[in-house]
């Protein structure tokens, strides 16, 4: 039972909530929110995203005040308010402020938003320290604002310092005007209230307020000027109407004022070729490598990462769609990806911000909470931005006649982000190969003067097409016209980026071997008794990933041979090979805990706590666990001794420590092979004093797949890391992979890969990650990992593949277009084949799906399963639901004999006397044979159109049985008797 005092403060929380959700940051005050799900934490994030501060706060509000709530539940949501910078919002659930100051409060906002048009022009970075120093924004604010002001241009950064200040306690606008004062921006000092000659006399007196200061202006101009933006009747209702104001108007803490306070002029500095939302401008190479797309034709867009592909997109579907529209067409554009977290940075960074004014956009994903169908969203939307699988998924569903599919020619542009990926077995592919059948099949009927089936526009976007292996430059380019024919491409473009090229200092750090390993040598001896005792011999050195492959197939075939002893032994032995190989990555204390726990949780299995049931140990696994006894406190303390680590953690220590104390502001990645490692990494940082007296904020980045034994991150765990990076609550990102391709990352001023080099198109992804002047690419190497020769082979595989792709661009385009015709064809049939194996393996574990219906009347006869076969000729069926479906008639000319059976009748549909086959006597016994061109045949309820003879139908049948339905017939005939 609730007190009434917890009434009382959920009335006063109700009474205020339209004004204090217009004062809350709401990702902030989350993070302090630790009352809540994580589930409905996340939802209010995603609903802050789509729609804004202000109709998140309400969905945060009424978290809070639903109930059962937990005792102190008040005194935590102003906790969370204080400690997240909103202290106004706090102000009005304690103590309202008095009508009088909650007035003028608001006409200083609404002044501010007035006039925000000027005061966007303000020296940002300037006014910004001084209202840091001033207290009128926190710590949070301050780097928001810098970022923005970096990223984007100094305007940017202006709005998202008005937007903060006017969430600050009254009295912050007095503040405001003498911190323009104090900066020398007069002008906008005198036209937001100060005294024209304040600068000069230095007066000590109390600056006038904002009301007192527009009481003396001339009222018909200032009525004239706030009544063209209905800004001077200050209301709060429940729900805004369409008006977006400075405290909660945009979709993110990061994006622009309302439309109706842009600056007149854009700002010279943004990023990307303009900040503002409504207007795309492209540099010159970006308009250069989009102008083949501006004209329908379908494209491959290759340029470095970071260079801005995703905007050239947003530009080329934005005309795509604005000249359609001219046309009086529909237009339906989807931007596939092939990472779920893309679909949302995709959408709320890029497309939506620039096209949601005149186009409805939406998005989809696995990790969606729309419940409406995608073909619904697909009919009411413009832009549509999800997984390909998605897409593939329902275009395979329209392919099988259901309602709810999707068609191709429902499309009229397909953006394909990481296009690379458009090769076999890819899902970018299989929807490729359904546009490339059906595009030749469109010239069949162009040939018959039929109507072809429209077609959308393609664009691919990637950083590097790679060479697929090739050593030689003709397989290079075999390998890119091949990716080119998949996406039907008219041409690859790419383009020099000039005075934007940014091309980091790159440094490879070798690594000596340990003088002394004492833990890696226990490891090795316990490896060595294991060898002895399951008579193993291995053929690689350990730690190696050739070892890792020999003992993981060892226990593949013990398993399969039932041999217990050598499949155990393998599992440890995989166990200590990864622990060996963590000693030489991370520290040895990891690499002891990795294998402590691995044996902990060993031994839990074979234990119960009840004790009443005995799970028996048998003597290999006694062997096993006592080996790990016998060396356990040997090898905890030698990982305690740090003489002993490996060089290259000490190569990455020193490069850490060397980036952030020479730079004014360092931000880098980590990429390393496994989630292990990452995290590992991570925490020695983190507990590494010498690393946080520099600044260093660590933080990890790993996989959300369940393939790993090791925990996955969550997608808002990973939305929630990148978010703090891009902010600068984190400097150092320590990644997997996932962070190399398509994440759009922030600018980072270094980038360091330790013991990780995969292929050319990685290495590219991950040197494309150093955005910032001045960057540097580093190369840690790891004992085992040979990364130094794989980093050396792929910089000869990005030297012949630009090559390539230059020799690609000087051919002919009668000559390119025929090379691409014949890898599309090649491609076609490549695809008929894997069907047609597809479809014979289908069939083979879906007999029963396989039916048979007569040829003359449609009646159900039997199914696949029903089938069997004699002397690998004669299909049978000796069911005996069968038997009641056909009549036997004479028939001289069918007569056959053999030395176990013969044929003298043939059968007949009882009901339209269609005839199915012959009746074999086989070895004595009534065996109905059919000719399979007597039936109509359908598998998953589609009919197979030719089928004139048993080798067209993709199916073996078991062997007739003979000694199962002699007993049958037997037992019929005793029955008889």
């Amino acid at each position: 039972m609730e007190s009434e005092s917890d009434e009382v403060k959920e009335r006063l929380i109700e009474s205020f909530t339209p004004r204090i959700r217009r004062l809350i940051a709401v990702n902030r005050v989350l993070d302090h929110m630790h009352s809540l799900e994580p589930g409905l934490k996340e939802r209010i994030r995603q609903r802050a995203a789509t729609d804004g501060d202000s109709a998140a706060a309400g969905d945060l509000i009424s978290a809070v005040l639903k109930k059962p709530r937990a005792a102190g539940w008040f005194r935590a949501f102003v906790d969370a308010l204080l400690h997240s910078g909103c202290e106004s919002a706090a102000d009005y659930i304690q103590t309202p402020p008095e009508p009088e100051v909650e007035a003028e409060n608001d006409y200083c906002v609404k002044l501010v938003e007035l006039l925000s048009p000027s005061l966007v022009d303000m020296k940002t970075d300037v006014v910004c320290h001084e209202c840091f120093s001033q207290g009128l924004i926190n710590q949070d604010d301050d780097e928001i604002i810098r970022t923005s002001t970096a990223n984007q241009g100094n305007g940017s950064g202006a709005r998202e310092l008005l937007r903060r200040i006017v969430r600050g306690r009254p009295g912050w606008f007095s503040d405001f005007l003498e911190i323009l004062r104090k900066t020398e921006h007069q002008y906008l000092y005198e036209l937001t209230g100060g005294p024209p000659d304040s600068d000069k006399t230095g007066s000590e007196d109390k600056l006038p307020s904002a009301k007192d200061e527009a009481m003396e202006t001339d009222a018909p101009a200032a009525a004239e000027r706030c009544g063209s933006l209905q800004l001077m009747d200050i209301t709060f209702a429940e729900e805004p109407q369409g008006e977006t104001d400075l405290y909660g108007g945009a979709p993110t803490e990061s994006s622009e004022l309302s439309k109706s306070f842009k600056p007149s002029q854009p700002d010279s500095g943004a990023a990307d070729g303009g900040p503002e939302k409504a207007d795309i401008v492209l540099r010159d190479y970006q308009m250069d490598v989009a102008s083949p797309a501006l004209e329908g034709k379908n494209i491959i867009i290759c340029l470095p990462t970071g260079s801005g592909k995703t905007r050239v997109a947003v530009y080329v579907t934005k005309k795509h769609l604005d000249g359609r529209r001219a046309e009086g067409r529909a237009g339906k554009v989807v931007i596939l990806v092939n990472k779920v977290p893309l679909v949302e940075q995709h959408y709320s960074a890029e497309f939506l911000p620039y096209l949601k004014s005149t186009y409805n956009v939406e998005r989809v994903s696995g990790d969606c909470q729309l419940k409406i169908s995608f073909t619904d969203i697909v009919k009411n939307s413009d832009v549509i931005i999800c997984t390909a699988q998605i897409l593939e998924n329902f275009l395979e569903r329209s392919n099988k006649g259901e309602d709810e599919g999707v068609n191709l020619s429902d499309l009229s542009l397909i953006v394909i982000d990481e296009c690379h990926h458009t090769q076999k077995g890819g899902v970018y592919n299989h929807i490729m190969m359904r546009y490339l059948a059906q595009k030749h099949k469109n010239r069949r009927l162009e040939k018959e003067q039929k109507v072809p089936m429209p077609l959308p526009q393609i664009l691919g976007l990637t950083a590097s097409p790679g060479v697929g292996g090739a050593s030689k430059i003709g397989k290079a380019e075999d390998h890119i016209l091949r990716i080119c024919a998949n996406l039907d491409a008219h041409r690859i473009m790419t383009k020099d980026l000039g005075q934007y090229q940014r091309e980091p200092r790159k440094l490879i750090k070798t690594v000596e071997d340990r003088k002394e390993d004492p833990f890696g040598n226990v490891i090795k001896n316990i490896m060595n008794a294991i060898h002895t005792h399951a008579e193993l011999s291995p053929t690689s050195d350990f730690g190696s990933q050739n070892y890792e492959q020999w003992v993981v197939l060892r226990e593949r075939i013990a398993a399969t041979e039932e041999n217990q002893k050598v499949r155990v032994c393998s599992e440890h032995l995989r166990q200590y090979n990864e622990g060996l190989n963590l000693s030489n990555t991370i520290r040895m204390r990891d690499a002891f805990s990795f294998l402590n726990t691995y044996h902990e949780e060993e031994l839990k299995k074979k234990t119960t706590p009840d004790e009443e049931h005995v799970i028996k140990i048998t003597d290999t696994e006694k062997f096993l666990f006592n080996l790990f006894k016998e060396n356990r406190e040997e090898l905890q303390r030698l990982a305690e001794m740090p003489e002993y680590e490996n060089d290259s953690l000490s190569k990455l220590r020193s490069k850490i420590l060397h980036e952030f104390s020479s730079r004014e502001a360092a931000r880098g990645i980590i990429f390393t092979k496994t989630r292990r490692s990452a995290i590992a990494l991570s925490q020695w940082i983190q507990e590494n004093p010498k690393f946080a007296d520099i600044g260093v904020k660590a933080s990890y980045l790993i996989g959300g797949g369940d393939q790993s034994v090791v925990k996955p991150m969550t997608t808002a765990e990973s939305r929630d890391v990148l978010n703090k990076f891009r902010n600068g609550k984190v400097n150092l990102l320590i990644a997997t992979t996932v962070a190399e391709e398509g994440l759009d990352i922030a600018a980072c001023n270094f980038v360091i890969r330790y013991g990780l080099v995969t292929n050319e198109i990685a290495m590219i992804q991950a040197q494309g990650r150093g955005r910032a002047e001045d960057s540097s690419y580093t190369l840690v190497e790891v004992k085992n990992s040979g990364v130094a020769e794989k980093e050396r082979v792929n910089e000869f595989r990005i030297t012949m593949m630009n090559k390539a792709i230059t020799n690609i661009r000087a051919l002919d385009q009668a000559d390119y277009d025929k090379r691409i015709l014949e890898f599309q064809l090649q491609a076609i049939m490549e695809g008929k084949v894997r069907m047609t194996k597809k479809k014979k393996k289908n069939m083979q574990d879906l007999k029963g799906e396989v039916k048979f219906s007569c040829r003359s009347c449609s009646k159900h006869v039997c199914t696949g399963n029903d089938i069997q076969i004699i002397e690998d000729m004669h299909r049978v069926n000796v069911t005996p639901e069968f038997k009641q479906l056909f009549i036997e008639r004479e028939n001289p000319s069918l007569q056959e004999r053999f030395l176990d059976y013969e044929t003298n009748f043939y059968i007949a549909c009882k009901d339209c006397g269609q005839r199915w086959g012959s009746m074999m006597l086989y070895r004595g016994i009534d065996c109905p044979s059919l000719h399979v061109k007597n039936f109509v045949v359908t598998f998953n309820e589609k009919k197979i159109s030719k089928c004139t003879k048993w080798g067209d139908l993709p199916i073996r049948f078991p062997v007739f049985d003979y000694a199962e339905q002699a007993s049958r017939v037997a037992e019929s005939s005793d029955d008889e008797d």
